[in-house]
Parts: structure tokens; C-alpha cells; sequence
């Protein structure tokens, strides 16, 4: 399965101009072959906590954009979206995944960034998502998530490639890229970060995304400015790492 990384600089609170500026890049992926678009978290508004401007309701605007996108381009496509519900006053930080045929999947953070107050503006989800794609176990995680090794510990035997969707400031780049490449290692998997870049709320990105392979090398990596990373994810990749040097077999 090709991936596409699109780390985009993200237009703050403005979803129409953050959807202008994501399709020129959602048509190159998919013009490359990509099976699998991925677009940073909150891709549409920005890490904002101003809910009451930025939230959308379930299927709003950016879940639309997403699914036409995906149906246009007959790619599956993923990002984070605010998303308000009736399970809680305060919205989801949701990743939706937007299949070809319409299919929709949700992931909604489990670690809301408390350090940053996500916790008072946004719900915690409790729940993982995998989805079979083109033969690829893909599971979903949103930024803050990265730094919790249990969660990708519970889910890996299922999974040949993790997603993680992020806003993850330049101050604290270095775990970043430090966390990413942890997480295929320990867990024998691809891991696939998408991160923004650009300025927004006060903050500067960096964005550094990576694709790392199950045994920990760099497939593609990103710098500063707006780009698209590509790679080519192979489950039987992931199987035969397992297969020849057995780390999970000995978990406890």
C-alpha cells in the first residue's frame, strides 16, 4: 500500500482556505499512487481551544470534505477534526477516515493534552481504531497519544502500521522524532507521523514528519515547509521482522 504523508501548514480557524490549500496536494498523492492520504491533526482549524468557533457537528464541513475527497480521488484519506456530539459538553479531537466507497471510521484522542488545557475544551475518547487497508493493518493515533507506550503495546500484534496525526510544536521536536522511531522499533511496525507546519495559535511547527520501518530505519522523512512524503508499506515486512528477531513473543 502507498501512504501519503501531506504536512501542510494549516490556515488557523479557517477550514475553507486550509481546504484550499490540502486538495492541490490530496490530487498529487493520489496522482502518485497513493492508497492512503494522511493529513495532520486538526488539518481544517488548527490546535485551537476556542470550541465555540471551531467545532463542527458529526458530518460537518470537514468530515465532507474528507469524504469527497476520498470519493473523488478513490483514495483513503484521514485527519483530525473537532467534532461536537452528544456524549459530553465538550467536543472530540476525532480522526476521521474516509474510505472510497463512503465508508467512515473514528478515532477520538484518548490523551488530551493537558499540559496545553486540551482537557478542559475536548472529551477523551476510549477507544482504538484498526482498519484493513490494501491488506494493511492501520492503527489510528492523534499527537499527544504517541507518548503513552502502553496504548501502541495493546494494539500491536494487530497492527502492521501505525498513524499518528499531529500538531506537535517545534519546541519539543526532538521527542517527536524520538517517539516515532521508538514506537516501530519496540513494536515492530511501520509508524507513519504526519505533523503541520507553519505558525498558529502562538506556536511554530516544525513539522519533521517520518515514515520509519518495522526495524526502526527512516523511509522518508520531511523538514520545515509544506511537502508530501510517500512510501510504500508491505505487511509482509512487518511479518517477517516479527519472524526474525521475535520481540513480542517475549512481551510479559
Amino acid at each position: 500500500m502507498r501512504v501519503a504523508g501531506i504536512q501542510l501548514d494549516t490556515v488557523w480557524e479557517r477550514p475553507s482556505e486550509s481546504f484550499a490549500r490540502a486538495r492541490p496536494w490530496i490530487a498529487a498523492a493520489a496522482a502518485a499512487g497513493a492508497k492512503l492520504v494522511v493529513l495532520p491533526e486538526m488539518f481544517a482549524c488548527g490546535f485551537s481551544m476556542a470550541t465555540d468557533r471551531v467545532a463542527e457537528p458529526v458530518d460537518g464541513d470537514s468530515v465532507a470534505f474528507l469524504r469527497e475527497q476520498a470519493r473523488s480521488h478513490g483514495v483513503w484519506i484521514c485527519g483530525s477534526v473537532p467534532e461536537r456530539t452528544d456524549a459530553d459538553p465538550r467536543p472530540f479531537n476525532t480522526l476521521v477516515l474516509c474510505g472510497p466507497s463512503g465508508e467512515t471510521h473514528r478515532y477520538r484522542k484518548i490523551h488530551p493534552f493537558t499540559f496545553g488545557g486540551e482537557h478542559q475544551h475536548y472529551a477523551p475518547g476510549t477507544q482504538f481504531l484498526t482498519v484493513p487497508i490494501e491488506g494493511v493493518r492501520c492503527t489510528f493515533f492523534i499527537c499527544y497519544d504517541l507518548r503513552f507506550a502502553d496504548e501502541f503495546w495493546r494494539c500491536a500484534t494487530a497492527t502492521d502500521c501505525f498513524v499518528v496525526v499531529a500538531s506537535w510544536p517545534a519546541r519539543r521536536r526532538h521527542h517527536w522524532t524520538a517517539l516515532l522511531q521508538a514506537r516501530a522499533i519496540e513494536n515492530q511496525t511501520y509508524v507513519v507521523g504526519v505533523n503541520r507546519v507553519g505558525q498558529g495559535g502562538d506556536l511554530d511547527y516544525s513539522g519533521d514528519s517520518r515514515i520509519v520501518d518495522p526495524w526502526g530505519e527512516l523511509v522518508t522523512t520531511a523538514a520545515v515547509h509544506e511537502t508530501m512524503m510517500l512510501a510504500d508499506i508491505d505487511a509482509a515486512v512487518v511479518a517477517d521482522a516479527r519472524a526474525r528477531f521475535p520481540v513480542l513473543a517475549d512481551r510479559r
